[in-house]
């Protein structure tokens, strides 16, 4: 059980990581006001980079997103109660991220920031550009809150878990020390 929610956490972790590098761009774009041609320019600048990086990165992080997955999938094989809660929430959440990267993100960034028009950080920004920049910047965070959502659900998990084992150890003392009282009440009658 423990290694499985390690390898939970620590994937939901650096695929956390990965979306929160975005903040660079997105930042500019949900945060600021008003958003400006050069805060849209440095953003699509920044998602022109990712475009045209190495596919060796992309293939990277499916191996790390099916390894998240099939221990989350893994952990639902137990069949206990809080497994299917925790971890049937923790499912939904990480699927809903690799729908919405899938569908959304990475056809948005490969179709429309494979390539931009040149230009420098004061021309207008093109109103086509503007729609996809802004929404890439809105799923990022979606995908971020579902990831963050994850964690929570795991260590909600381990914390039901580690009470659970308290109170057994709880259960288990006061039973030894019940079985002490009895075991010494007949010798002190004897005596």
């Amino acid at each position: 059980m423990g290694v499985r929610v390690g390898v939970v956490v620590c994937v939901t972790s650096f695929l956390l990581g990965a979306l929160f590098t975005h903040w660079i761009a997105d930042s500019l774009t949900l945060w600021k006001t008003p958003v400006t041609d050069e805060h849209l320019w440095t953003a699509a600048s920044y998602y022109s980079i990712l475009a045209n990086g190495p596919v060796e990165i992309l293939y990277f992080l499916s191996a790390v997103v099916v390894l998240g997955g099939t221990t989350i999938l893994w952990s639902l094989r137990d069949g206990e109660a809080e497994n299917l809660m925790f971890d049937g929430g923790s499912i939904f959440l990480f699927g809903v991220t690799i729908l919405m990267y899938l569908n959304s993100v990475l056809p948005k960034i490969f179709d429309t920031f494979a390539s931009l028009p040149s230009h420098q950080l004061k021309d207008p920004f093109p109103r086509a550009l503007r729609g996809a920049t802004l929404e890439l910047a809105s799923n990022n965070l979606i995908c971020s809150v579902a990831l963050t959502g994850v964690l929570a659900l795991q260590a909600g998990r381990f914390w039901a878990e580690s009470t659970d084992s308290d109170d057994l150890e709880v259960d288990d003392a006061d039973e030894l020390k019940g079985r002490k009282s009895r075991a010494k009440t007949p010798e002190l009658r004897a005596n």
